[in-house]
């Protein structure tokens, strides 16, 4: 049996904190709040769940605001959570679980839900180090898009937390961080020169992006599933050019760093559908089918890619090549899959009048 600090860092998060400190109420043996600089009621909704609230002056670096808060904590263990972080029922039980575990390791991964259909099934998902030893040695790095290095005895469970993303826009916060510290001569680790490029990339500046994706990729010492997600991205980066030669390039770079994902897969055969090259989409769409995907890794997982969007383009091309026995065979699989998306529903009325 072990004890559980859960540890949050906000800033005017009035709407959603209560809705995640409920969760945590539930299976945490003490919650730690590191408020960044609010001005609305986030400091008094969190008052009514603990009393360990600190203040912590915003320097433009998630990590140091994180360090703050583990450096709070008095459990055996820190699990971390955002804001607009939630946990289902069965989640928390399964926490509680594992809370009377042995503790012979020194960080969980669980699963990271980032987004998920109407009925909360997964559509992305990642694993993310979530529950570390609170021996000093788990330390916060990179000022954005932070993360602690693991070491010693990981565990994998399947327990899943879900992010309810903010209905505030995006913005350019992260990117100025980027920028700020590249003014200051401050050279890039690679995973912090992946996530600049994909904040250019979030921010439309497309030939920036390019330029830099392609530093990114060139260097030896990057984690590979940061490498195959980049091909994705300067794909897409590509594609907003109207370049799709060297956004199937792109695609294909992919393939040298390990076997072919869905995501991938399907990012092609979306490129020839656009095109009419409906043989090349199919083999595509097919070989995608063929994949599973392994949340275990690390790398980002669309799970639809896998399954869904694969069997809704096939229903298509086989629909209009008039083999109507294969398209119906994959409307089938994508209803089951998704019944009451759009495209299901408007493919279902043109079958029915088939059949």
């Amino acid at each position: 049996m072990f004890t559980l600090s859960v540890c949050l860092i906000v800033k005017n998060e009035e709407k959603v904190l209560e809705r995640v400190l409920k969760c945590a109420q539930k299976f945490a043996d003490e919650i730690v709040v590191v408020d960044t600089g609010s001005t609305d009621k986030t400091k008094e909704i969190a008052q009514k769940f603990t009393s360990k609230i600190y203040d912590f002056a915003w320097c433009d670096d998630f990590s140091k605001a994180r360090n703050f808060a583990f450096s709070k904590s008095t459990c055996d263990y820190n699990m971390w959570l955002d804001a607009d972080d939630f946990i289902f029922e069965k989640d928390i039980k399964e926490l509680k679980t594992f809370k009377t575990e042995e503790p012979n390791f020194d960080v969980a991964f669980l699963r990271y839900v980032t987004a998920f259909d109407e009925k909360y099934k997964p559509t992305f998902v990642f694993e993310r180090e979530r529950i570390l030893k609170n021996d000093g040695s788990f330390l916060w790095v990179e000022p954005v898009h932070e993360v602690i290095v693991p070491h010693g005895v990981g565990v994998h469970k399947n327990i899943d937390i879900y992010h309810f993303k903010s209905d505030t826009p995006r913005g350019d916060r992260n990117l100025k961080i980027y920028e700020n510290r590249l003014k200051l001569g401050e050279n890039l680790s690679a995973r912090a020169m992946f996530y600049y490029a994909r904040e250019l990339y979030y921010n439309a500046k497309y030939e920036k992006g390019i330029e830099e994706f392609l530093k990114f990729l060139a260097r030896n010492d990057a984690w590979v599933e940061n490498k195959i997600e980049a091909t994705l991205n300067l794909s897409q980066c590509f594609l907003a050019l109207g370049d799709k030669l060297n956004a199937k390039e792109s695609l294909l770079k992919s393939f040298l760093f390990d076997r072919p994902r869905a995501e991938i897969l399907c990012a092609l055969a979306n490129i020839f559908m656009d095109e009419k090259r409906y043989d090349l989409a199919e083999f595509y769409y097919l070989l995608a089918l063929k994949c599973d995907f392994n949340v275990k890794k690390g790398g980002f997982v669309l799970v639809d890619f896998y399954d869904f969007v694969p069997s809704i383009n096939l229903s298509v091309i086989y629909y209009n090549r008039g083999d109507f026995k294969n398209a119906l065979k994959y409307h089938v699989r994508a209803k089951r899959l998704k019944p009451n998306h759009p495209s299901v529903k408007h493919n279902e009325k043109i079958f029915s009048n088939l059949r």
